[in-house]
Parts: C-alpha cells; structure tokens; sequence
C-alpha cells in the first residue's frame, strides 16, 4: 500500500513539473520576443509563476490528502497500543490481563492481581511517574465481597481512591468502568457477586456527583468471553474491551 502511495504521489509531482516546464518554455520565448522588440516586461510573467507554484502546491497537497483517506478507507489505522499511548490502567486481576495477554505495552498497565480499593496507593503512584493524560480504573469485584453488600462503605472507598488520584494527578482525565457481572457459577461460590448490579449503580452514582466519566461494559460480555472460573474473561475479550474504552474516552 505504501509503495503504491508513492507512486501516485510522484505520479502526480512529476505532472505538475511537466506543466511549469512548460509553461515556462512559453514565457521564455514570450520574452525573448519581447527582448527583441524593445519591449519586455516579465513582471507579469513571474507574478503569474508564483501564482502557479502556489496554486500547484495546494493543489497537490489536496490530492495527497485526499489519497491518504481513501488507501485508509477513512478509519483509524491506530494500534491499541499507540491509542493507549498516553494512558495508564489501574485495579485488579481483570485488568491486568491487559499485560498479561500482550494486549497493551505492560508499562500502561499497573494492574495487580488481587487488589481492591484500599491497596491502590503503590499502583498511584506508579501511574503517577508516566504522567499520563488519561486514567482507567477496573476494579471492584474483589471488593464486592469484601464489602459485603454494603454500597456506601463501597462508594466511600472509591471516592477517597478518585480523590487521591486527582490531587496527585490533576490534569489527567479519569474513567471508571463498571464491575464485570460474574456468571452463576461464580456467584455460586460466591453470593455477594450477584449484587454487582446494585454496586454499578452506586459505582455511576458516585462518578456522575464527581464529573467522572462512567464506562458501562455490561453489554460487551458475553459466555464465550469467560473463563472456567466464570469471573475472569480470555485473551480475546481484551482487544473488545479495550476498544470499547477508547472509543468513550476519545483516545
């Protein structure tokens, strides 16, 4: 594809250079008459190149523009990787899969397995030495039962977490994603699990009183997407996820 971009691009150089040589062939012999009657005046000529080089200039750099978006078919050719470039992702096991299955650069992701919301002032303050423009935090599952089914002990712990990362991270835009819901053999083994839902909504609640931007992600999953344990999710589920956030935060 590039090596046809090219082409065409050169195509198009070499075009617009035939025309000025040419054109200036026929000033040339314009004047050279006008030398031999007593009576050149090129300024008019000149005047008119410039005018021609700029307009062939422009013109060129539109038709350039104009290739580049039809050879990418007007969408973004961006890895997640180079989009998630600026950003940084906190919380627990689930997110770290991100790192885990190569689907981001491991020095976005300060995930750690078993985290909940009181453990979170290490993963800070590693995110805070990337400096990054964007924050997404996952986690909650594991606080979920530690909480048991208490959603303003649950809120109060999150907000002092956003409260943290703002005062140490004030120009960064945060975005919180909701708790995945665990399939019944999860919630089998573990029954607070089935107040996730109950949990979202505090969880929206909270951002929404906080100017936070809230990320739904209960219609992405589906049964194929988790594993055995029916809480933690395969590596083909993160590419999903992540796109899914990009597309909320405007990465």
């Amino acid at each position: 594809m590039n090596r046809i971009k090219q082409k065409t691009k050169r195509n198009i150089l070499l075009g617009v250079l035939a025309a000025a040589a040419v054109l200036l062939i026929v000033l040339l012999v314009r004047g050279v008459g006008g030398l031999m009657n007593g009576s050149a005046d090129t300024s008019a000529g000149v005047d008119y190149i410039k005018q021609e080089e700029k307009g062939n200039v422009t013109e060129i750099e539109a038709k350039i523009n104009r290739l580049d978006e039809q050879n990418s078919g007007g969408e973004d050719s961006r890895t997640l990787r180079e989009k998630f470039s600026g950003a940084a992702i906190l919380g627990d096991s689930v997110a770290q899969g991100f790192a885990g299955y190569d689907v981001l650069n491991p020095s976005n992701v300060t995930a750690q397995i078993g985290a909940h919301l009181t453990q979170l002032d290490e993963q800070i303050e590693r995110t805070k030495q990337l400096s990054p423009t964007v924050i997404f935090l996952a986690i909650g599952s594991n606080d979920v039962t530690s909480t048991n089914g208490d959603t303003e002990l649950f809120t109060e712990q999150y907000a002092a977490v956003l409260e943290k990362i703002r005062e140490e991270m004030p120009e960064a835009n945060i975005f919180v994603n909701s708790i995945f819901p665990a399939q019944a053999k999860a919630i089998e083994k573990e029954p607070m699990l089935e107040k996730v839902p109950e949990y979202n909504e505090a969880l929206k609640e909270l951002c929404d009183s906080m100017n936070i931007g809230f990320i739904d992600n209960t219609d992405l999953v589906q049964d194929q997407y988790y594993e055995p344990d029916g809480q933690h999710f395969k590596a083909d589920f993160y590419p999903v996820w992540a796109e899914h956030m990009a597309e909320v935060a405007a990465l």
